[in-house]
């Protein structure tokens, strides 16, 4: 997966810019709970009123408190104030030395506030005078006994002090409270608001870049097949590649959409809701720890039970897709032997095994789920048993409690999010490898990094010198020292048995696997040595099986000639006695060919697979038993057309008929990878053995005669 990573390095400037946009939604999102926990605290208990140090306090009150402060306190006190008539006012102050301010404050303002009710008591009673006597020793036990109380208590009490100050100067008390808890309103619907802007932006951009990274996999995975010789198409096959290219990329897009979604901002919500969480409320932090464990516990169950399963997914889409294939581009052969049933039988048993498989994933992971709801859910309760107890000791206010709530349901929610990337995320891993494994595949064939020119006086030939080829890995040779020279206008032909090597000989000519040993020389140059594009644009290659793609028959007769005229066209389909095939047609060259060439026959397909190698005018042709679908008629005016009109480029010829291969200027017989003659007709079948037995098979004495 990590491999996957350096292939991002086209969107670096996306990932930046969603980086600070999840950093910009996690400081928004990590705000919120504590302007819910000041609504709760200010705005609702304490009245609007922030802390116990006034905007503005009367003369008479703030010398009250003085009182019962120490002479550096008043000193600090007398530096953030100014006296307006008999109104101090709160000069412009740091957030510290508010804070100070605060501290100072909260003491004096509530003793002040006990001692109010002592002078109606007094009064009240015959022992007043003697009460008030003992005054100062009751202000000294308050003293030691407000000292212990934790911060939140006194902070409250002196915000009482304040309002009922606020209140005695005739303040709009309810303005102030009211405005208080419109402006923190305000600013967690702005908070939403860009929490909101971000969430889209960072979705966006991340389907951005892993669609740009399926896109440039996709083209990749296509580059890398397109170079791959016959060899590395035998290791990977064609329902493999096909599911590679589609599923496994759509896997890994899938994941680093989420990735970028989720992965990156969990652990920055995480860690910032940690750093929140510590600075609220310490205490209760062993309830976190308790819920992250039982999370790690659950997610380590649940992957030990379905990554084993998750590996094998790929594998059962692979086989399915293989099956599909086999089944639906060998349809006629089945219908023809009546084993419909058994293909279905066959689809059947790989559609059952994936579907199994899936539903054994999918309902392990059912359990996740429920399981961290149900872990939410207690950790919300067990945090509000803990803090029920600390708010009746004063540790904590209401506000402050669900601040930790919602920092303790960020938390989680992190973690809950790594998990279900923890699900996708082992499918995703096989597919990277799976991808891996095709754009790591080094191919057999490289094109020269100096390649050698072609030699116009050896324009057309073909020579094979000492040639001998052998599939990698494997232990015999097809072909040993097979060596032939095709000159400028000669028509070669091969023959032989099945399994002699002829396919396998014109393929080296191309290109489409490399010699074990000696040379192939195509216009006096080795063909490994020659630009590839150039190589194969000096060819007329018309395989055995004759391949046609979806579009017209004009577009797939200009395959190889892009700019071919119609006058080209239409010579070529004649010459390869396609025309009346053609013409017959409502639209003629414009006719539709389904894909695969399916809508004509496999005469039809053959014509129009020659026709499309003669329209693009090579100097080499090569026809690997281009005409065995052609009846006798058809395969003798063919080759008599394309002697006449081809006359100056080279033709080799791979058959299986005697009468394809009578009239060639030069015969190859091949017996098991081996050269076992060579000559014309006529020299063969009185100095080759193998030779012979070929045409007395496929003719009579009269006919050989009369050829």
């Amino acid at each position: 997966m990590l491999k996957m990573l350096k292939r991002l390095k086209g969107s670096l400037v996306f990932v930046l810019l969603i980086f600070v946009l999840l950093f910009v939604q996690a400081y928004c999102d990590l705000s919120l709970p504590s302007y819910t926990s000041q609504i709760v605290d200010v705005g609702i208990q304490q009245k609007g009123i922030e802390d116990g140090v006034p905007d503005k306090i009367r003369e008479s009150s703030l010398n009250m408190l003085m009182a019962f402060m120490s002479e550096d306190d008043r000193a600090a006190v007398e530096e953030c104030y100014t006296k307006d008539g008999d109104i101090y006012r709160r000069n412009d102050i740091t957030k510290e030395e508010r804070e100070k301010l605060n501290d100072i404050f909260g003491i004096p303002m509530m003793i002040v506030s006990q001692m109010e009710t002592m002078p109606a008591q007094a009064q009240s009673s015959a022992e007043g005078a003697s009460q008030m006597a003992n005054a100062q020793e009751q202000i000294k036990a308050a003293e030691e006994q407000i000292a212990a109380m934790p911060e939140s208590v006194l902070t409250q009490a002196a915000a009482s002090y304040v309002y009922d100050e606020y209140k005695a100067m005739g303040m709009d008390v309810d303005k102030i409270q009211i405005e208080y808890v419109l402006f923190s309103g305000l600013q967690m619907l702005g908070m939403a608001l860009v929490i909101m802007i971000a969430s889209v932006c960072v979705t966006f951009l991340s389907a951005r870049v892993a669609a740009t990274l399926g896109r440039n996999l996709r083209d990749q995975i296509f580059g890398k097949v397109i170079s791959f010789s016959n060899g590395e198409m035998d290791k990977f096959s064609t329902a493999s590649l096909i599911t590679r290219s589609t599923n496994d990329i759509q896997q890994v897009q899938l994941l680093f959409a989420m990735i970028f979604r989720i992965v990156l901002y969990a652990p920055i919500l995480g860690i910032g809701g940690v750093i929140k969480v510590l600075d609220t409320e310490a205490s209760m932090t062993w309830i976190l720890a308790l819920a992250v464990g039982l999370i790690l516990v659950l997610v380590l169950v649940l992957m030990s039970v379905a990554m084993p399963k998750f590996k094998k997914l790929q594998t059962l889409i692979d086989r399915l897709n293989l099956v599909s294939r086999e089944i639906l581009t060998g349809i006629p052969v089945i219908r023809a032997f009546s084993r419909e049933k058994h293909e279905e039988e066959r689809f059947e048993e790989a559609n059952i095994r994936l579907t199994k498989t899936n539903l054994f994933v999918n309902r392990t992971m059912t359990f996740m789920m429920p399981s961290m709801m149900l872990i939410m859910n207690g950790i919300t309760v067990l945090i509000v048993y803990s803090g029920a107890y600390a708010i009746d000791d004063g540790k904590i206010q209401v506000g402050s409690m669900m601040a930790f709530i919602q920092y303790a349901m960020q938390i989680i929610m992190s973690f809950l999010m790594i998990t279900m990337i923890s699900i996708m995320l082992p499918r995703a891993s096989v597919s990277a490898k799976r991808i891996n494994e095709v754009l790591e595949t080094d191919p057999l064939i490289h094109n020269p990094e100096h390649a050698e020119q072609a030699k116009p006086e050896h324009k057309g030939e073909v020579v094979f010198d000492h040639v001998t080829f052998s599939y990698p890995g494997a232990e015999e040779n097809i072909l040993t020292d097979i060596s032939f020279t095709a000159e400028k206008g000669e028509t070669v032909a091969f023959i032989g048995s099945t399994g002699s090597g002829k396919s396998t000989l014109v393929n080296l000519i191309p290109r489409l696997f490399d010699v074990t040993e000696g040379r192939v020389l195509v216009d006096g140059v080795d063909v490994r040595n020659m630009d590839l594009h150039d190589l194969r644009s000096r060819l007329g290659f018309v395989p055995q099986k004759g391949v046609l793609f979806s579009g017209t028959i004009a577009s797939n007769l200009r395959y190889g000639k892009d700019d071919a005229t119609q006058e080209e066209l239409e010579d070529a389909a004649r010459i390869a006695q396609a025309s009346d095939v053609i013409l017959a047609k409502e639209e003629q060259y414009e006719s539709p060919i389904a894909q695969g060439g399916t809508n004509v026959s496999g005469g039809q397909k053959q014509r129009l697979s020659i026709a499309r190698a003669i329209a693009k005018k090579p100097e080499i042709f090569i026809f690997d038993d281009s005409f065995s679908a052609l009846d006798f008629k058809t395969d003798l005016t063919l080759r008599q057309a394309l002697k006449r009109e081809t006359k100056d480029a080279t033709t080799l010829i791979v058959a299986q008929r005697i009468s394809t291969i009578l009239h060639a200027d030069k015969i190859l017989v091949l017996d098991e990878g081996r050269v076992a003659g060579m000559g014309t007709h006529e020299e063969l079948l009185k100095n080759c053995e193998v030779y012979r037995q070929i045409a007395h098979s496929q003719l009579s004495e009269e006919e050989l005669a009369h050829e």
